[in-house]
Order: structure tokens, then sequence, then C-alpha cells
């Protein structure tokens, strides 16, 4: 220990002696560590830390989705798991406590909370039976509503609020850290099971489901009793479900299927800054290389003086985990910041974003990261400074020559940060690629002077058709005739916003046999402006007109692409469809241009199959069967397309001061939101990359620089002898040109071989795409050319006379 200890002291005289190179060592060091340890937050706060809820890894996600009936013969029937369903995404009006709020809502299971093991911060949670018909008019709140629109009242427990028009309890209040499924909940309803109402019961809300083993019970036996019970649930439904439904059911780990969604994007973070930590451990050892070949007196005195090998090899390694230490410590300091500014970059959604943090976990990776960067990047100077020669070195009284061995390794390393560095600018430029081709995808509509914001009634408006029609009807005058406004509809589903409404489609020449299910459409309800405000164009037959907006008429307009798909070479106007549940036919009077409504990748998801618009009259019945009473107004705009919330704010208060208008929003920013997360992770490749580059950079730089400063005698020679100057620039020139064509070489072939982990990443772009290739590799040659510029020039200005008189 006072061997160590005195080393230590030694080496951090050393360090402190030179501090230009222990700054630069240490900086370099830090970005690496830093980077690296800021994305180990994210990964351990997502994707490691286990969840806030008691035992955690008892609790399961099962991999299937149930209606409230599925749901309910799954809690009688199961028996290794206890489960709960939840439905996320519901809104509903808060009234009577300041002005209207729309609020985002989870309608829960009445055991979702004793699932979890959540404890309210106050008051209870629901009992069993909460969530049936007549006994579920209770409400829990969230920590940040009980705060903002309540004033953290602590008798808050017992009172009558209004919910939609509907007074409900207040149980109790969650704690600040219960973010359960997402933090956007702010309050929790009970499910309102009631058998007696077929269609919400076995065809409404198809519900994930979480659980908890039970004693004894592992995730194997889990799975083979929902399995079980996946093989005969079908039979309770009131109509024939798909065989493919929940088809592939399993029990997996609550955590995992939580985070699902962005485990691979941020495992493709995490290994973009190894990446960068690589070439930052590299650029230091070429510095103590470089720096050790200066010190080769020091160990040859050493050696002459009976110093072992061992002996000066420990105190090398020493000096460089020292300075391995160094740079951890500033790197948790750069891991602060960078954990702030991923925080900002990513999503807001982000799973558990929240619960990434500077913990002990982060502390004691960036110690083990440091200690072992330390050590692997001092280990190879180490042993190349005590090679034999050093008594030599000594007696000469020369300066030493670079030896092969040392100089084939520091030319190793400069080829390891160039191909390193091509690699990670490889994957940034195809991400951009993408995010580009994604940016300038064509959504179906015209975005400019567009503006809209969602207008939410309380859901009782649906039990008065004429009311609800009046209301929208009377809104839509007096917005049409304000200032700078030229024209305004109204839509069920804004595209992009995340909302989806759904029917099952029949066609009247399209008959499916017998128990076959029908296809599932994207239904959108609007008004007879809309195709004309949203910028949609006709494509065959016509709009809809007032007369349709009447009702008189069940008329319809298909998408191009439906109309396509189910209509094949034929004329889709003047056919007739009908949805699920109904008995008139409706005819198809035009066809539209395709919106990307879901995302910019796609019109509709996966699980549907088309796209339907009818006119918002008494014959537009939405998802659950009923007028739509939310609706988005799209408003388009001849002036500032600022002034317009004001006045559309105001319209709506005057019509009715119970009604929230919310989601103001340009269509501009909609398809901004819509490319957030390709966005966010092309940014932070981007900031990779540059950082890559700038690092490789300069360790080609001062691999040349130490090469031209040990060849100055060399150099000189050529000289003295009737070399040309721009002789000896080429020559370095070419060094580094070397570097180059390897470096990228090595880089296109890791690119070819590991980029196909980001084909889920990219749109309109292939993984191995030859002009993103090519800009690389030109990109790689510029910022070689400029590392080896300095070093050339400066050898070109060797003095033969002062070079040969100094060696």
């Amino acid at each position: 220990m006072e061997t160590l200890l005195s080393e230590i002291r030694f080496g951090l005289r050393v360090l402190r002696k030179n501090l230009g190179f222990t700054a630069v060592a240490v900086l370099t060091l830090a970005l690496g560590i830093g980077a690296n340890s800021a994305i180990f937050s994210l990964v351990n706060g997502i994707l490691v830390r286990p969840l806030p809820y008691s035992q955690p890894d008892q609790l399961v996600s099962v991999k299937a989705t149930y209606p409230r009936g599925g749901f309910v013969a799954m809690r009688d029937q199961v028996r290794t798991l206890d489960v709960a369903a939840y439905v996320e995404g519901h809104e509903f009006n808060l009234t009577g406590v300041g002005g209207p709020l729309r609020l985002t809502t989870t309608l829960v299971s009445a055991e979702l909370f004793s699932v979890l093991g959540a404890r309210p911060a106050l008051g209870r949670t629901f009992y069993p039976g909460e969530d049936a018909a007549g006994r579920d008019h209770y409400v829990i709140l969230s920590d940040s509503l009980w705060r903002d629109r309540f004033r953290g009242d602590p008798s808050i427990l017992g009172r009558m609020i209004e919910i939609d028009g509907i007074g409900r309890e207040v149980l109790g209040v969650m704690p600040a850290d219960f973010r359960f499924p997402s933090a956007k909940s702010q309050i929790w309803l009970p499910l309102h099971n009631e058998p007696a109402n077929t269609l919400a019961y076995w065809a409404g809300d198809f519900m994930p489901v979480i659980g908890r083993l039970r004693p004894g019970a592992s995730l194997a036996a889990a799975s083979a009793d929902v399995r079980l019970f996946q093989s005969h649930v079908g039979e309770l439904f009131p109509f024939r479900m798909p065989p493919q439904w929940n088809a592939d059911i399993a029990v997996l780990p609550l955590q995992s299927s939580l985070v699902a969604d962005v485990r691979n994007r941020l495992l493709m973070l995490l290994g973009a800054v190894i990446l960068i930590l690589l070439i930052a451990c590299a650029n230091v050892a070429n510095l103590i290389l470089s720096r050790a070949a200066t010190r080769e007196k020091e160990f040859g005195i050493r050696a002459a003086l009976g110093a072992g090998r061992n002996r000066i090899v420990r105190q090398l390694l020493t000096e460089s985990v020292l300075l391995g230490a160094l740079g951890g410590a500033s790197g948790l300091l750069v891991a602060s910041a960078g954990l702030r500014i991923l925080k900002l970059a990513l999503p807001a959604g982000t799973p558990r974003l929240a619960d990434a943090q500077i913990d002990w976990r982060v502390v004691v990776f960036t110690a083990a990261l440091s200690l072992t960067t330390g050590a692997i990047f001092g280990l190879a100077p180490a042993l190349d400074s005590v090679r034999p020669g050093l008594a030599e070195i000594l007696q000469s009284g020369a300066r030493g020559s670079t030896l092969p061995t040392s100089q084939r390794v520091r030319s190793f390393l400069a080829v390891a940060e160039i191909g390193l560095a091509a690699l990670l600018i490889i994957a940034a430029g195809l991400l951009i690629r993408s995010f580009w081709a994604l940016s300038h995808v064509n959504p179906g509509f015209e975005a400019e002077h567009l503006v809209t914001a969602r207008i939410s009634p309380n859901l009782s408006f649906s039990n008065d058709p004429a009311r609800c029609l009046a209301f929208y009807r009377n809104i839509l005058d007096q917005v049409r005739t304000s200032p700078g406004v030229r024209d305004v509809a109204l839509v069920n589903t804004l595209p992009l916003n995340g909302r989806v409404s759904k029917r099952s489609l029949e066609f009247d020449d399209l008959r499916s046999a017998a128990g076959d299910n029908l296809p599932l459409f994207w239904l959108h309800v609007v008004t007879p402006d809309y195709f004309r405000v949203m910028g949609i164009p006709l494509e065959a037959g016509r709009w809809f007109n007032p007369a349709d907006a009447s009702g008189n008429a069940a008329v319809a307009v298909m998408a191009a692409e439906s109309a396509e798909r189910f209509w094949p070479g034929q004329d889709p106007v003047g056919k007739h469809i009908r949805f699920s549940r109904e008995t008139e036919w409706r005819t198809v009077v035009g066809v539209v241009g395709n919106v990307r409504a879901y995302d910019l990748e796609r019109s509709v998801p996966d699980y549907m199959t088309g796209s339907v618009y009818v006119p918002y009259n008494l014959k537009a019945t939405g998802e659950g069967g009923q007028v739509p009473a939310e609706m988005t107004v799209a408003v388009r705009t001849a002036g500032d397309d600022a002034e317009v919330g004001a006045m559309l704010r105001g319209i709506v208060t005057a019509a009715n001061p119970e009604v929230p208008l919310s989601e103001l929003k340009t269509m501009r920013t909609v398809l901004s939101e819509a490319v957030v997360t390709p966005a966010s992770t092309a940014s932070l490749f981007i900031a990779f990359a540059v950082l890559a580059l700038i690092l490789g950079m300069v360790g080609i730089y001062g691999v040349l620089a130490f090469l031209v400063s040990r060849r100055t005698r060399e150099i000189g020679i050529r000289l003295a002898m009737g070399a040309q100057r721009n002789d000896v620039f080429w020559m370095v020139l070419k060094e580094g040109a070397k570097f180059y064509a390897a470096g990228v070489t090595l880089g296109l072939a890791g690119a070819i071989a590991t980029t196909r982990l980001l084909s889920s990443e990219l749109y309109g772009v292939s993984a191995v795409d030859p002009l993103t290739y090519i800009a690389v590799a030109a990109v790689m040659a510029l910022v070689t050319l400029l590392a080896c510029y300095v070093p050339a020039r400066r050898a070109m200005r060797v003095d033969p006379l002062l070079a040969l008189r100094f060696e």
C-alpha cells in the first residue's frame, strides 16, 4: 500500500508538471465517459431500474387485449395471476372548479392499484367490485392535478366533483411518482362494466392486461394458463372472433413490456457512445505513446538504477488510471448536463423518462468505466515504454527514434479512429436521410395557414344528437364570418393527432362468407367543407354538399387506396357500403386523395384495411354507435394564425362556458410533432458523429505531428540532399492517405455489417444506401486532409541546418 501511494503521488506530480497534456487527455476522456454515463443513466432509468411498485419482479404483462367481458372472464378463470386491465387515452371534462378543463383519463379495473402494489398518498384506491355499473361513481386524482386545480387541499377526500357532467366522489390522491400507465394520466376512473350493454361490454375498448404472479406461480405456468383461457374465451362472445385474435398470447415481465418501444432506440444510442469512448481511448493512448517517447531517458535512468520492468509498467499504468479517474470525475459533470439535454431531445412521451437520473448505479458505472478505460488505454503505451534498448539510449545520449512496433501501434490506433468515426457518421447519415424523406412526405393535405383546435363537450351531448349538431352549426357559422377566416370545417379525428375512430364495413357487391369478419375501416366524420378546407384533392365523383349534411341521404366518400383495394379497376362512385349493426346502405359519391392520418408512413394502422368519410349528420354514428360529441375544428386562415386562437376560444365559451377548447395548434405544428421521434434520434446521432469526427481529426493530427517531430533529422537530410519542400509535403500527406484508406475501408465494412440494426428506424432509405456511404467517404477524406495539412506544412518548413545541428 505504501508503494502504491508513492506511485500515486509521483503520478500526480507528473500530470501536474505536464498540464497541457493532462488537460487534453482529461477533456477527451470526459467527453467519452460523460456521453456513456449520460446514455447509461437513460438505460438505467428506463430499462434497468426496477418499477416503483411492491415486488416489481412479480409484475407481468399479458401479451393480448380483451374487451370488458373478456377481461372479467379472465379475472374469474385464470388461477396463476391476479389480473387488472386499463384503457389509456380517454378524455373527460372537469367542470365546476374554475374554467372547464380537459383531462387525460385512464379507465382501470378495480384491482389495478392492488395488483401494482401502489398506495395512494391520500385516501384509498378502488375496492373490488367498484368498477361495476352503478357502483363506479368514483375518481382518483393525480398529484399534479390535485395541486394545480385543487391547490393541494387535503379535505378533497369525499368531495363530489363533476367529470363529464357526472358527479364522482374523490377517493384518493396518488403520489407524485405514480405515473401508470404514463405520465399523461391525470385521473383514474373505474371501467364501468355493464354486461347488459352488449356493444360496450364485448366490442368496446380492447384493453391491455397486467397481472401479479400468485405465490408459487412462474412465467411459464402463467403463460400456459392464459393460453388455455384464450383457447375457449371466444365461445363467450356474441359474435365470432377472428382466429388470429391474440394468437401469440404470452406472459412477459411488465417492465420489459412497458419500454419495448424504446428499447432498441436506447441500445442504438448506447452503441453509438461506446464508439465515441473507443475513439477517445485511442486518442489518449496515442497521446501517452507520444509522451512516453519523450521520457525514454527517464525510463533508461530508472532501468540503470535497478527498476524492474514490472515496476515501470506499474508506474505508467498508475498514471493512466489517474487520468481515467480524472476523466471519470469530469465525465460525471458532462453526464449531468448531457442527461438534461437528452431529456429535452427525447419525445416527452418516452416511457419512464422521468425516472432517468444520476443515481448510485450511474456513479458506480462511471467509476468502473473510468478505471477500466484508464487501464486499457494505458496498457499498450506502458508495455511499449519498457522495450529493450533503454540502456543504449542512455549511453548514446540520443533522442531515440520511434521503433517500428511503437509506430505500428500509433498507426493502428489512428486507423481505428477513422474507421469508428466513419461507422458512426454513416449511421447518422442514414438517419438524416430517413428523417429528410419522412419530413418531405406528402401528407395528403395542405398544412400552411391551417389552425386546428379540439372542442370537447361532455359525452351527454351524444345523447341528444340534434342539440349536438346545433351546437356545432352555431360555432361554424360564427367562425366562418370572423375576420381573417377563409373557411372552416369539422372532423372527429384530425390527421396525425393520435386518435383513431374505427368501424367494420360491409360491401354490397363483396359479400363476406358466413362467419368471416368484416374489414375494419378508419371512420372520418366531417362537415361538407372539410376536404376543401384541408386541401384534400377530389379524384372521382364529388365531395359532400349541404344536402348531405341534412342527413336525408346516406352517402360516403372513400379514400383512393381503399377504393382501389376493394374495387380494383372499377369506378367506385355509385357503389354501396354499410357499417356493421346498421341496416341502411350508403352510396359512395366520391373518391378523395390519400391522407397520412395515422402517421407519416401509413394512412391507417396495420390492423385496418382502409379509410371512409361520412358527413356529420344524424346518421353519422361514430365508434360508440352515437353521433360524435367531440370534434376538431379546422380553420383556413387568410391572415395571422396567432389571432385565431383567441377568436375560437371566445366563440366556444360564448356557445357553452362548460365546453373546453384544447390542443390549439397549427397543422404545421402537427406535422412537426409527427416526426419528433425520428428527429430526436437523428439529432443525437448527428451530435455523436460530430464529436467522433473531431476526435478522429485530432487523432490523425496527433499521429502525423509526432511522426514529423520524430523524423526531423530524416527530413533535414532529405532537404540537404536536394529534396524539394513540396516532396516533403506530399510525403506527409501520403502517410495520412494510408490511414484514411485503411480506416474508411474498415468503417465501410463495419457499417455494412452493423447498420442493418437501424432498419427499423429508417424510412425511404436502405441500410446500405450507396449515396450515404460515398458521401461519408468524401467527408472523411476532407477531414483527413485538414488533419494532415498542418503537420505537412510544418515538415516542409524544416531548416536542414538547424535540424541536423539539433540532432
